[in-house]
């Protein structure tokens, strides 16, 4: 089974230039989510932000010693070209929302066309993966299902953006 790209739900390969007013964001995770639950509230929250915002799926490997070296490169190649790189993991860093939103807005303010958080599969990222990263982002010190942690990222990509627009959503 190839561990090649394949595009989710809210899928698109990326953009070539900076959309108006900010940039647009990627999920590339290992892994598809169907229509659980998880992948309606991963849904809700990327519809509510004010960015393009999609959903990159990659075949999860087979279970064989070189499954995450394997995921790690279908990760990379499904990589937005240009994006930058955010992988979550956890030994990355761990922000609070306003931290979040304040790394996103200087993202923002510094031109950045578009963003991709890297979640990776049940054995997680390959170090080449964590090598090319911009960011390593942590969301807390508890393991979390991956199909959360994208509903997880969702929410507070859109916590981050009300914060940044002075909305009362995050309270």
């Amino acid at each position: 089974m190839g561990g090649g790209p394949a595009r989710g739900r809210h899928g698109g390969r990326g953009l070539t230039r900076r959309p108006p007013g900010g940039f647009a964001l990627a999920i590339v995770a290992v892994g598809r989510a169907r229509d659980g639950p998880e992948a309606v509230l991963t849904g809700h929250y990327l519809k509510r932000l004010p960015w393009p915002a999609s959903v990159v799926e990659v075949r999860e490997a087979a279970d064989r010693p070189d499954r995450r070296r394997r995921e790690g490169e279908a990760l990379l190649a499904a990589l937005p070209q240009g994006a930058t790189m955010v992988a979550l993991d956890r030994q990355g860093k761990p922000f609070t929302s306003e931290d979040f939103a304040q790394h996103l807005r200087h993202w923002r303010d510094s031109g950045v066309a578009e963003i991709a958080f890297v979640i990776g599969g049940a054995d997680g990222l390959d170090p080449a993966v964590l090598e090319r990263a911009d960011l390593a982002l942590s969301l807390g010190p508890l393991t979390w299902p991956h199909l959360l942690a994208r509903a997880m990222l969702a929410e507070q990509l859109y916590r981050a953006s009300s914060l940044l627009a002075g909305h009362p959503y995050h309270r």
